[in-house]
């Protein structure tokens, strides 16, 4: 039996891919480290992809190529080691000071109100690279041909304040739920876009009626999108850094901008995911305890597994903090963001193939060290 009829034979499994900017880099060594345990031909694992911020990127990329997982992370892996600054934001001082000072006197016209809100930094290089390297159309073939269920990519509506689902599915209800909703559509460059614009560094989107932005903010329920298109084990590759214990006798500085940017932004990508899980595990214990007669066909406990970072991005990014463009190193400057501070804005913001060959690395031995335990989980190996 091929992998494509024992996916339609077992537990429906979904990737949940979170965001975090440069980051996501790791979740493509752990990929990798799968994909090398896989014959050489196999589709991807999962029946549902799910992705948020730059996370929705490598799922739309898993989307396109759901017929080989070979191919697949192969293709997301040359991008993701190819990064420079400028294939993601403006970074020469042109492009990213004249940005800036083109936002300010925008604020000054009548019109203003037309336009998207200001940001930091212009990523429109992003949106002429994902054009360039992924064929969105793909993913309903994908899903015709049966090697993937269903899609979703989360954005948060700066209008609404909701967080918002967009995916595509064969079969799949529409859900509304308190701040969050499904709907069906298409996985456009738009939505991509969207979801990884990481607040206040990178422009709204307007994607038909409203505008949206990163869709890490406003999420309160990751794991929501893969429980509505019907998975029964979610397998979560995050960003979440290891706590780093203060030294004894450590005296705390008053925290600058750029530490509370960075303390924002770790919030943002991180502690919304561990407390669903929680929840989820909370809701799983209750569900065991029923009898079986009690039990509603559709009330069953759902597994996950979450592989997280074993080393903190922090520390790495200083280690490349020169390979960042001068133009982009000056404005972090202004922020208050140097190579030693305590921010870790740096490392969400350094799209430098140095950096993300590193965090690659780092995501396969992860992956290497978790090996058995993925694959038992996915239930790919032989029985």
């Amino acid at each position: 039996m091929n992998l494509k009829q024992r996916k339609a034979n077992r537990p429906k499994v979904a990737l949940l891919l979170t965001g975090g900017g440069a980051r996501a880099a790791y979740q493509v060594g752990v990929l990798k480290a799968l994909a090398l345990s896989m014959p050489r031909t196999a589709p991807v694992p999962f029946q549902i992809i799910n992705g948020t911020s730059a996370g929705a990127i490598n799922s739309a990329a898993l989307a396109c190529y759901a017929s080989c997982m070979h191919l697949a992370v192969r293709k997301i892996e040359w991008v993701w080691k190819s990064f420079q600054s400028h294939m993601v934001y403006r970074s020469d001082f042109l492009g990213s000071f004249g940005y800036l000072i083109a936002n300010a006197m925008r604020s000054f016209q009548s019109s203003h109100l037309n336009h998207p809100p200001a940001s930091l930094l212009d990523n429109s290089p992003l949106r002429s690279l994902l054009s360039q390297v992924l064929d969105l159309s793909r993913i309903e073939r994908n899903i015709h041909k049966q090697f993937i269920d269903a899609i979703s990519v989360t954005v948060s509506s700066y209008s609404t304040g909701r967080s918002v689902a967009y995916y595509q599915a064969k079969n799949a209800e529409t859900w509304q739920r308190a701040k969050r909703e499904g709907v069906p559509g298409r996985i456009s460059l738009d939505v991509l876009m969207a979801s990884s614009a990481i607040p206040m560094v990178f422009p709204s989107v307007r994607v038909k009626h409203h505008y949206y932005g990163d869709g890490s903010i406003h999420q309160l329920s990751p794991l929501s999108p893969s429980i509505h298109l019907g998975a029964e084990k979610i397998f979560v590759i995050g960003v979440e850094q290891p706590k780093i214990r203060a030294p004894l006798g450590y005296e705390p500085h008053f925290p600058g901008m750029s530490a509370i940017a960075g303390h924002l932004l770790d919030s943002v990508f991180s502690d919304t995911l561990q407390s669903d899980l929680e929840r989820l595990h909370r809701v799983n214990r209750t569900i065991n305890l029923l009898p079986s007669k009690d039990k509603h066909k559709e009330l069953k406990a759902i597994e996950t597994l979450v592989i997280n970072p074993t080393v903190n991005f922090r520390d790495i990014a200083e280690q490349y903090y020169d390979d960042m463009p001068l133009a982009i190193k000056l404005l972090m400057r202004t922020l208050g963001v140097k190579r030693h501070s305590s921010s870790s804005l740096t490392s969400y913001l350094l799209f430098e193939k140095s950096y993300t060959q590193h965090l690659i690395e780092i995501g396969y031995q992860d992956g290497m060290a978790r090996l058995d335990e993925i694959r038992a989980f996915l239930d790919l190996d032989d029985k």
